[in-house]
């Protein structure tokens, strides 16, 4: 008896192995492959591919996220209703934001040591809430509100501590320019497989693209958790402070008292990292301005004979594509023009909006947001090059985090700027290129100018 079992039972073992590795073989081939990918160029060996694979799972549960809020406070509402929730949003969520913003970066910059626990403590903490949030999304309550404030924060402050962990696992053969594009890039990728994703789950029901993120996010604390030991060291560090005059000071060694260090700011970084925060900080504005004026906009006045929801999604679309092709261009380009090129994309931007704004019309929305998300990512990956060739490597970490805080602070005020504005399209794109003017106007003059006189400092390779 027991041989006919056997002689049963082993074909049929045979067979299940057999349907289980050709399922599993194109999820293996495309893990091998995207791990070959993120540690390649000496990646894997610095650290740098866990941490790559790491945004990518932060941006996929980020993304799941604002899925899910998105069908609440947005979709599932009619225009008029859906603009005062998203009012309602700003005012619970960005504008507490806005003032704790400027607190993320000093707060984080006095745990050098706790590093991987902070990004841990980042997933986790949204991992927990996403999950605190299913519950409330189907009604739209209030409690939903404090959470999304609760998420934004961790998000950023995961976005600030990233920043500045990318310089400590810098591979000998790639730039930090390169770096930064390398793991952008990942986030993107990530990011455009997680919206249809969240969409499917959403048919599920409202809650479910909350239980992904919670999942996502849970697997993002284990991969913080699993980041090189260096990430936490602050060996040679100094803290970081900004201001336009006057050559780069010494940087403040830790072991003095308290009583005689100077105040967290930014001022060792000279003038063309100023001015590449003024134009970066105008860019990050037009992307706030854009995602929330667009959304409104697009909703009453779609593109020309598609449907609301069509029109938002070609515009999400032309936005994302202009982000990763810039991007792309950033890893391909050398990093030794920084302060033409953010000069270039920010008068590109500039051009693109006063063209729209004259000359409003379908075509011109949807270049907008192509040219936005190109001169972003240029812009972003220029500034990035100036901190590496400026900066002294003491107070590096320290102005990559404390950069990132105030260009997240823009892109709230651009948020709420679009969101007060009358939907009209002309109005819109005119203000948006009133304040692009404006950064132009501050920092234009000081990028060339500086670009002529050279670097101020040797390039640190």
């Amino acid at each position: 008896m027991g041989a006919i079992r056997s002689a049963e039972g082993g074909p049929l073992r045979r067979t299940a192995r057999g349907v289980g590795r050709v399922l599993r073989a194109p999820f293996a081939g495309a893990a091998r492959g995207v791990r070959r990918a993120t540690h390649a160029h000496g990646a894997g060996e610095s650290g740098l591919g866990k941490l790559i694979e790491l945004h990518a799972v932060n941006s996929a549960g980020d993304m799941l996220i604002t899925v899910a809020l998105a069908s609440t406070v947005f979709f599932s509402v009619p225009t008029d209703q859906a603009r005062g929730r998203v009012a309602l949003y700003l005012a619970v969520t960005m504008a507490p934001f806005t003032l704790l913003a400027p607190v993320i970066g000093p707060l984080l910059d006095r745990i050098p040591h706790g590093r991987r626990a902070a990004m841990a403590g980042a997933m986790l903490t949204r991992a927990l809430l996403a999950l605190t949030m299913s519950g409330a999304v189907a009604t739209g309550g209030l409690e939903l509100y404090p959470a999304a404030l609760g998420v934004l924060v961790a998000s950023k402050a995961y976005g600030v501590v990233r920043s500045a962990v990318v310089p400590r696992l810098l591979p000998p053969r790639i730039a930090l320019v390169k770096a930064n594009s390398r793991v952008t890039l990942g986030g993107l990728l990530a990011t455009g497989v997680a919206a249809p994703l969240g969409a499917g789950l959403h048919q599920l029901g409202p809650a479910y693209p909350l239980y992904g993120a919670c999942a996502v996010f849970a697997f993002g604390t284990y991969l913080s958790l699993s980041l090189p030991h260096k990430v936490d060291s602050a060996k040679g560090e100094a803290r970081a402070r900004l201001t336009a005059d006057g050559p780069p000071r010494q940087p403040v060694r830790r072991r003095r008292s308290a009583a005689k260090r100077p105040r967290p700011g930014l001022r060792t970084v000279g003038s063309s990292v100023l001015h590449g925060l003024q134009a970066n900080g105008a860019l990050r504005m037009l992307s706030g301005f854009l995602t929330f004026f667009l959304a409104f906009l697009l909703r009453v006045h779609p593109l020309g004979g598609l449907s609301p929801a069509f029109s938002l999604g070609v515009v999400a679309v032309a936005a994302g594509a202009g982000n990763a092709l810039g991007t792309a261009i950033g890893a391909l380009l050398r990093s030794r023009g920084p302060e033409k090129m953010i000069a270039l994309v920010l008068t590109a931007a500039l051009g693109t909006t006063i063209v729209a704004a004259v000359l409003y019309s379908a075509f011109f929305v949807v270049v907008v947001a192509a040219v936005a998300g190109i001169s972003q990512a240029l812009g972003k990956q220029s500034l990035d090059a100036l901190i590496q060739r400026d900066v002294p490597e003491e107070v590096r970490t320290s102005a990559f985090a404390r950069s990132e805080t105030l260009l997240q602070m823009c892109w709230v005020v651009g948020g709420a700027i679009g969101i007060l504005l009358p939907l009209n399209g002309v109005v819109g794109m005119s203000v948006a290129a009133a304040f692009l003017a404006l950064g132009a106007a501050t920092a234009v003059r000081g990028l060339l100018t500086a670009a002529r006189r050279g670097s101020p400092h040797p390039r640190v390779a």
